[in-house]
């Protein structure tokens, strides 16, 4: 990873925080390059040597993080969470998300178990269901 002159690192954070604000918008690089004020080429190399990663990428993960937290809380059908979090086609998105998370988006609503109103002020907390099945009885 190269290091970043600290106000080149801060322009890219920008950028960084519109993929968070506005995820389920159409986001091109050009836009993301603009907040960042470089060249869409420019901005492309800096991203993914400040993050790791493209921002293509970086957009697709939030989105997909975005997807577990609304399927596990059972926040409408597939459809409607692919088309919140700004997939417009449910075959892609349904086919990247058993790529990147190892099972569909059906499959992995089923496997999340949600536990409602916890005491202390928690509202809701998904618990994978293999770390349930995991823990034997009077754990």
């Amino acid at each position: 990873m190269k290091v970043l002159h600290d106000d080149v690192f801060r322009r890219l954070c920008r950028a960084r925080d519109l993929v968070h604000e506005r995820s389920a918008e159409p986001l091109t690089g050009a836009r993301l390059a603009r907040t960042a004020g470089v060249s869409r080429y420019h901005f492309l190399r800096l991203f993914r040597d400040a993050f790791g990663e493209t921002p293509h990428r970086y957009l697709t993960r939030v989105r997909l993080e975005r997807a577990r937290k609304l399927l596990a809380a059972d926040a409408g059908s597939v459809t409607d969470v692919c088309l919140e979090v700004g997939f417009s086609s449910l075959g892609s998105f349904s086919t990247l998300f058993a790529r990147r998370v190892g099972m569909p988006p059906s499959g992995y609503r089923k496997k999340v178990y949600w536990v409602r109103d916890l005491p202390g002020g928690v509202s809701r907390l998904y618990i994978p269901a293999c770390f349930l099945i995991g823990l034997g009885p009077g754990e």
